[in-house]
């Protein structure tokens, strides 16, 4: 009788041990995954403003380049030039 509850005991803390094990195993995984997705976003996220930062800076530079051609040419057509104004920057 002392052996059928030693067995009994035993298995149960076998199963418990198994569902523990397999709940770490589990928790590892989903962490792991987290953490990967997060990584992963962070990066897209640096990507996403490097390109963000370029594309204004060449927007920037084709602004200037146009203003630079557009002066030039009403240089040569014998216009007055008007300064270049910044958008919103009325000085009030």
């Amino acid at each position: 009788m002392a052996l059928h509850g030693f067995v009994t005991k035993a298995a149960i803390s076998g199963v418990v041990g198994a569902a523990a094990y397999d709940a770490v195993r589990k928790g590892l995984a989903t962490a792991s995954l987290r953490k990967a997705t997060v990584i992963a976003t962070a990066w897209g996220i640096r990507v996403v403003r490097e390109a963000e930062r370029v594309a204004q800076e060449g927007a920037e530079q084709a602004r200037l380049s146009v203003a630079d051609v557009l002066a030039e040419a009403k240089e040569r057509a014998g216009e007055d030039i008007s300064p270049l104004t910044v958008a919103g920057s009325d000085k009030s």
